[in-house]
């Protein structure tokens, strides 16, 4: 069976697309955010993920407010970043893994999760921006792709615990395919930000500091804000912390935390990257 070796959770600002493009990684503004991926760099290198299964938000790309899913699910033999308008030229494509894709959607149906099934989906900065950290260069990604998209923008939105519940029904998917790949989960998005409106600008230091205390030893503390309150506590954009949560719910084994790195603000967002170790596994 496969393997889920970890979880990687970052933020992905198009700023930070901006960032590497300008070849800003050394600057003071930027440095402190950068500095958070070397030991993800290392981990990766040692690890050697097959896949990466990637919890986001889609803004607009895929869907928009005429037609927003709350969940779907890539299952391309391909992706490929499309611009937004942020002038970041990602153009690497992402190989996809349709088998493993189709495994995740029967068993989640099973679950009773009704995702969105993409069979030809692009992608945006929420997933190339955190690729881009994690694997610099021109190199051909080897690491191939299978994209969850959640509904971070459209109310109502998908309640914490559901999206954690998700998350397991995904983990147990990875724990069953077939394969001996070994597995990365990402939740991309976040933290506290809002980008819009009379509160512009704002920024929870304590509701981010709240999430990363417990992402590993207590998710289920997450789950105590509904969805509003996380909007109330972390900003309209800030509500992305439901990818992080979903990812975290697919990590069933015994979590450990090898490293984390918060640093504000950037774009105007309280940026952050977490690795998690899946140690073990646990039965259904």
């Amino acid at each position: 069976m496969s393997r889920l070796c970890g979880g990687i959770f970052t933020s992905h600002v198009p700023g930070i697309g901006g960032a590497i493009a300008k070849g800003l990684q050394q600057d003071p503004y930027w440095k402190p955010f950068f500095d958070g991926f070397d030991p993800v760099h290392k981990w990766l290198a040692a690890e050697k993920p097959d896949v990466a299964v990637v919890f986001y938000n889609d803004h607009g790309l895929n869907f928009f407010l005429d037609k927003m899913p709350t969940f779907a699910i890539g299952a391309a033999p391909e992706y490929r970043h499309e611009d937004e308008g942020w002038g970041i030229a990602f153009e690497r494509p992402y190989p996809g893994s349709p088998d493993l894709s189709w495994h995740i959607i029967g068993q989640v149906v099973e679950s009773e999760f009704d995702p969105v099934m993409c069979q030809s989906m692009l992608v945006d900065h929420a997933v190339a921006v955190p690729f881009e950290l994690c694997w610099p260069g021109d190199a051909p990604f080897t690491t191939k792709l299978v994209p969850i998209a959640i509904n971070t923008v459209q109310h109502p939105l998908p309640s914490p615990k559901r999206c954690f519940e998700l998350g397991k029904a995904v983990g147990r998917a990875i724990e069953s395919f077939d394969s001996d790949e070994k597995v990365v989960v990402f939740g991309t998005g976040g933290l506290s930000h809002q980008l819009e409106g009379e509160r512009a600008g704002h920024i929870n230091v304590d509701y981010d500091k709240f999430c990363l205390r417990n992402l590993a030893p207590d998710p289920e503390a997450l789950l105590q804000h509904d969805t509003l309150d996380i909007v109330e506590l972390a900003g309209s954009q800030g509500v992305e912390i439901l990818n992080w949560i979903a990812a975290r719910g697919a990590m069933r084994g015994s979590v450990r935390e090898l490293s984390s790195n918060y640093h504000v603000p950037i774009s105007n967002t309280a940026a952050a990257t977490v690795l998690l170790e899946n140690r073990t596994t646990v039965s259904a």
